[in-house]
Parts: structure tokens; sequence; C-alpha cells
């Protein structure tokens, strides 16, 4: 099943226009014609039934036919993710941890970091692409790229369980010896070269406890879908 994106869609009997790209991609390439079916999501738990009633590829019109929610995911993810010098790692975990499932990504940039700034619009492409291929329906929430420090200020009033996924020396737990089901959860994964111990010692301060991914030290994108992986396997 081919799944499409339209955040406008809530309702039975309801007419939705795609914009002009999506319009050339369903009549042009796909070859859809008026009285064809699409299947859709809005992003928010919903899929919808559709059919073609105008189908033109600069403005492809739908009408939608029937409904059915998907339950959301037993627990919320939030990851915080050190962006990585190579954009396309970074893109690769992205795409992964959508298919496995994931409610939010904040890019941080930490004091090793040696990326400084990010493709959002990008980034929220292959969130969305992800999101269709896997055929769910909850479109996760990318936040705003920002500095360590200002992310922990904001986390600190978080209701979540907090982890911080490090290698420096020091007392650590396995996450997954950690979680818990059904449980919020939030977690830090830093950049090439780690978290600088000062960046480690504000996030203990704010309650994040230390955890440990394993034995074998992983790279930044790697560390983020295990801990992804992790969440999603207590809860099965």
């Amino acid at each position: 099943m081919q799944l499409f994106y339209h955040p406008e869609a809530v309702q039975i009997n309801q007419e939705l226009a795609f914009d002009k790209d999506e319009s050339r991609h369903i009549i042009k390439v796909l070859r859809k014609q008026t009285g064809d079916q699409l299947q859709l999501t809005n992003g928010k738990g919903a899929f919808f039934s559709s059919e073609i009633v105008a189908a033109n590829p600069n403005k492809c019109v739908v009408k939608l036919l029937e409904a059915e929610n998907q339950e959301p995911l037993p627990y919320s993810l939030h990851l915080a993710v050190a962006p990585t010098k190579l954009n396309d790692r970074y893109e690769w975990f992205l795409e992964k941890a959508v298919e496995i499932g994931i409610n939010e990504i904040t890019p941080i940039f930490c004091e090793h970091s040696e990326r400084t700034k990010i493709k959002e619009e990008r980034f929220e492409k292959i969130i969305l692409s992800a999101m269709k291929q896997s055929l769910k329906a909850y479109l996760p929430k990318l936040n705003k790229a920002v500095s360590f420090s200002d992310f922990i200020k904001t986390a600190s009033k978080s209701s979540a369980k907090k982890y911080i996924a490090h290698c420096a020396q020091g007392e650590k737990k396995s996450l997954k010896s950690e979680l818990q089901p059904n449980q919020n959860v939030l977690i830090l994964i830093g950049p090439e070269g780690d978290f600088a111990l000062s960046e480690i010692e504000l996030a203990l301060k704010n309650n994040f406890a230390p955890v440990s991914l394993g034995n074998s030290r992983l790279r930044t994108e790697t560390a983020a879908v295990v801990a992804c992986h992790s969440v999603a396997f207590v809860n099965e």
C-alpha cells in the first residue's frame, strides 16, 4: 500500500487538494485517474481512504470516504541527538528511528560537535517519507536545533525518565535494565568525540541518569538507533 500525507484531513466526505508537487507525482508518475482510490494519513493518528475527484496534475483533489484510527505508541520517546559531521548519517538515524517508533527529536549542538547547522527542511522531508513508508499514522515532531545547555534548561522541567548515554569513565547502568514499559523517556546522545565532561556533569545535576548502550563504542547515529530500539523492545 502506498500512503500519502495531508495534514488537513479530518473527517469523511471532506474534499482536499494536494500541492503541486504531490499532485504531479500522483497524476503524472503514478498515472492515477478520476475515480481511483488513495490511502492517506493526517499524521495525527488517522488513516483515510479517499477517491480522486479531480485528476489535475497541478491540483489533485480527493474526497475522503472512510476513516480508521491507529493506536498510538504505548510510550513516549524523545531523543536529543547531536548532528553528525556527515549529514547522511543523521538522516539515516532519522529514517530508522521513525520506522522503529519515536515521538520527538531534537538536534543538540555540543562542545565537541563538528556540525553547527542542520538542514531542517531536509530532515522534515525524511521524517515524513519514513512515516509514509512504514505505514504509520503519527508524524514525529522535529524540534528546532538548540545548544546543549539550552536544551538541558528546558528538559529539566520534563516529567519523563531522563538518561544520558556517554562513554566517559564512571558508574553507569545498562539502558535496557533501566527501562520500563509505558514510560515517557528522554535520552541524550552525544556527537563524535562524546559529550564534554562539563556537559555530563550538567546533565547529572539536572536529573539525567548515566547509562550505557553496551560494551561496543558506537557511532552517534548507531547509538541513537540502539536507544530507540531498546525502548521499543521493552514495550513489545
